[in-house]
Formats: structure tokens, C-alpha cells, sequence
């Protein structure tokens, strides 16, 4: 059998927890015999719940955390004091070892600060990103950074496009990823302080692929592969992303039951559309890592179901098999010790 990658889930962290998180555990176990999964939370409940399905028992270990951190909670002095989280559980199950990586849904703030303290910061990476995969019209690309950094300077955002490069190119099998900055128009003059202060670097950076600026617009027609941003900007655009798609699928749905006609054309388009429907499911891309960590961090979405959680466990098989950590550490320059 190939390599085990053992992933602890954090079961108490998210809108649907513990169900939706336990569930999509199971399912990743039921999928894959690469993973074993090990459940963090409170003890009897998971084991409960675990009742109800059918798995291969030595694929899922259940270790216990009495506490929870919640989302309203400050983050750093959440990690500090509930040393019995899930989330800080978890983390130390990477931090030592234990766990190749680690999977929530719970606390963004508590996850990303606990990334960087227990998990700690590769040699060299000034600030790790959260970097989600995105649907786009040729296939995907991946949104660096979305959430973990609001207040970027212009040496991260480069870093973001080497980081994001290695992804593009060792997990989606894309060589020569194409990178853009995220900007409010074409022109190399135009865009913020942040924008006018990276273009150049990028440009010059020979390590990267880099095509220029990018419009909002032209992200889902994917014509680049790497989008680079500060937090703010990619955190909007994530969630318009996420409401623009859902409210489109809505209203395909509503417009195939309108009327009798409608009816009958959807029976005939039902396969097609269901599939083309479902590769602008964020859901089906997983959750974002946090790269430039010493182990594997990924943060899912707070309203994640089981499909999610899965996927999310899933997608950690191929960032262990394809040592992605290993290749940004040689493509980002070291600092001295």
C-alpha cells in the first residue's frame, strides 16, 4: 500500500459541527486508503456519532480536546488559553509529528495565528497566505492570498506568486503557471501604492511566469493561473466568487421548473448541466492551505458540509505526495540564520 498521510480534523470548528465534519471524514477514509484521519474533539461525541457509519476502523483514530474556540473569540489569546482545543490539539499533532497535516472549518483567525505559532513559519517565508483554489472557464486557479494577510507589503506578494507557482505547477500539473496581480486595469501605471510597488518586482522576477495585471472580470475566463493579492482584495473576491455562483445555480434551477417546456428541455440537458454546474462548486476544490508552514494547514470554509471536509481531506495526499513544502523552500531564497 503507498504512503499513509495522516490528517487530524479539527470535528468541533465550523456552522455544521460535529455531523457535516465527522461525515466528511468518513467519507474521505471510505474513499481513500492513503488516508488516516484523526478525528479531534470531544471524545464521546465523535465516538457517538462514528456509531452511525461504516469504515475501516484502523483509518480513523479519535483523540480527544474538551475545548472549543470559538469564532468570536480573539484569536491569540484563544490559542493561549484553550490549550485543550480542537484547534490547538490539532495543530500539535502536526507541530510534533504525529499528523501530516491539519483540517478546519472552525475560527479563521485562531487557525491562521495557530498555523504560525505550534506549526511554525519555513526559514524564510515572511508571511504565509491562504491560497483556495478557484473554478475558472479553462479549469482553475488559485487565489493567493485570501484572508491570512491585510496588510501586505510588496516583497509577500512576490513571495505569493512563487508559492502559488509551486502549487499551480506540482498539484495541478499546469507548467508554467501564468501569474497576474490583481489591479483595476491593464495598464502597468495604473492600481494602488501596494500594486504600483509589486508590478515591477514581479516583472523582474525570473522565477515566475508573470503576464501582468489582471481585472476582476477575467478571472473566472481564466486567463491566468496564479492571481495574486493582499487579503482584503482576495477575500472579496472569494466571496463574490462564492455568492455569484450560488445564486446562479439557483436561478438555472428556478428557470428549468418554470414551465412544462422548460421541463422537458432540462430532462435532456440534465447531464451536461450537472456537470458543468459542479466544476463552479467551490466546494468540490477543497480548502485553502496555508502555505510556508513547516507542515500542512488547511482552512475550509465555516459552512462546510461533509463534501467539503472531504475533498479538503482528500486534497492532502497529493500536497504530501508532490512534497510541496520541500519544493518552496528551494524556490524561495533562505534567509541567514
Amino acid at each position: 500500500m503507498a504512503d499513509i498521510v495522516r490528517v487530524a480534523v479539527d470535528c468541533m470548528g465550523g456552522d455544521h459541527a460535529p455531523y457535516e465534519i465527522i461525515k466528511g471524514a468518513v467519507l474521505a477514509v471510505n474513499e481513500s486508503e492513503k488516508i488516516k484521519a484523526y478525528l479531534v474533539g470531544k471524545e464521546e461525541l465523535i465516538k457517538e456519532e462514528l456509531k452511525n457509519y461504516q469504515f475501516k476502523e484502523t483509518q480513523i483514530v479519535v483523540v480527544g480536546a474538551d475545548e472549543v474556540i470559538e469564532t468570536s473569540e480573539p484569536p491569540v489569546m484563544a490559542i493561549r488559553k484553550k490549550k485543550n482545543s480542537s484547534i490547538v490539539v490539532g495543530l500539535n499533532l502536526v507541530k510534533d509529528g504525529s499528523c501530516d497535516a491539519f483540517v478546519s472549518a472552525g475560527s479563521s483567525g485562531a487557525v491562521l495565528v495557530g498555523g504560525q505559532v505550534i506549526v511554525g513559519r519555513m526559514k524564510g517565508i515572511e508571511r504565509p497566505p491562504l491560497a483556495p483554489l478557484i473554478p475558472t472557464e479553462t479549469g482553475c486557479a488559485i487565489l493567493v492570498d485570501c484572508g491570512a494577510n491585510v496588510d501586505a507589503r510588496a516583497s509577500h506578494l512576490v513571495q505569493f506568486a512563487k508559492m502559488g507557482s509551486v502549487y499551480m505547477e506540482s498539484v495541478m500539473g499546469i507548467m508554467n503557471p501564468k501569474v497576474a496581480i490583481v489591479n483595476i486595469g491593464a495598464e502597468e501605471e495604473k492600481g494602488n501604492l501596494l500594486v504600483k510597488e509589486t508590478f515591477p518586482l514581479l516583472k523582474n522576477c525570473p522565477e515566475i511566469n508573470f503576464i501582468g495585471s489582471i481585472e476582476a472580470r477575467d478571472i473566472p475566463a481564466g486567463k491566468a493561473d496564479v492571481i495574486v493579492c493582499e487579503a482584503f482584495v482576495g477575500n472579496v473576491i472569494l466571496k463574490l466568487y462564492e455568492g455569484v455562483g450560488n445564486t446562479l445555480i439557483k436561478k438555472i434551477k428556478q428557470g428549468m421548473v418554470s414551465s412544462l417546456r422548460s421541463k422537458i428541455g432540462a430532462l435532456l440537458v440534465k447531464p451536461a448541466l450537472k456537470k458543468t454546474l459542479k466544476s463552479f462548486d467551490l466546494s468540490e476544490y477543497g480548502g485553502a492551505p496555508l502555505l510556508g508552514l513547516h507542515g500542512l494547514v488547511v482552512k475550509t470554509h465555516g459552512s462546510s458540509k461533509a463534501n467539503e471536509i472531504k475533498n479538503s481531506i482528500i486534497q492532502c495526499i497529493t500536497f504530501q505526495e508532490q512534497k510541496i513544502n520541500e519544493k518552496i523552500k528551494e524556490k524561495i531564497t533562505l534567509r541567514d540564520e
